[in-house]
């Protein structure tokens, strides 16, 4: 484990490419079905309910103030897309690839992201308790200022993901290598993690006194 002393430099994380002008679409009219495509549309202030469908495409879409109620949509594919305001708590978005997308001041509680794979993926102040992202692959994802109690991040693939300003307490980390991973900016009193896990993890000296209580450890002066 590493200490961390300075202010980790941001990551960068591409943002959506969008057009200037986009489309409105009611989407709970137009209905999604398997292997539905979306291109350059903008959904807002509307509820979408009761939807199951699998390797749905949405590319170059905004969508404002959208309650997702019991909703899966796994494979979809999202690329170039803007979440602002919305709830997709408990969303079924497992084994889906999400390619420059930001989630901002969303309610992401319980959403399944598992096998899924994440690329230039921003969380700006989201409420993701309980969110699952097992046997994930993530690839420049940035996490800010977003909770992510009792998330489930076991056996994914991490690579340049950051976790600024969070909450992680009771996150699960078993067998997801850790190295080169900074949680010195991360809240929490116990985490799912083993020794192997954090090995070349950046922490701060406090959060390393915390985890000579976690795994058991007597320091001795």
């Amino acid at each position: 484990m590493a200490m961390s002393n300075t202010e980790a430099t941001p990551l960068k994380i591409l943002k959506p490419k969008l057009p200037k002008q986009l489309e409105p679409i009611c989407l709970s009219d137009e209905g999604i079905d398997d292997e539905a495509s979306f291109l350059q549309f903008t959904c807002k202030d509307e509820t979408l309910s009761e939807i199951t469908a699998n390797k749905v495409l949405f590319d170059q879409m905004t969508f404002d103030s959208v309650a997702f109620e019991r909703v899966s949509l796994r494979h979809a594919e999202l690329t170039d897309i803007v979440f602002r305001q919305c709830d997709l708590s408990n969303v079924d978005f497992s084994e889906a690839i999400l390619h420059r997308v930001e989630f901002r001041h969303c309610k992401l509680v319980g959403i399944d992201l598992a096998a899924a794979t994440l690329r230039n993926v921003r969380f700006e102040q989201c409420a993701g308790d309980y969110a699952t992202f097992r046997f994930a692959n993530m690839k420049a994802v940035s996490f800010q200022s977003t909770t992510l109690i009792q998330s489930d991040f076991y056996h994914s693939e991490l690579s340049k993901v950051e976790f600024a300003e969070c909450q992680i307490d009771k996150a699960q980390f078993s067998g997801t290598k850790l190295a080169g991973i900074d949680l010195s900016r991360t809240d929490f009193h116990n985490l799912g993690v083993t020794l192997e896990d954090l090995q070349g993890c950046i922490i701060s000296p406090a959060q390393a006194i915390l985890f000579t209580r976690i795994f058991g450890l007597v320091v001795k002066e």
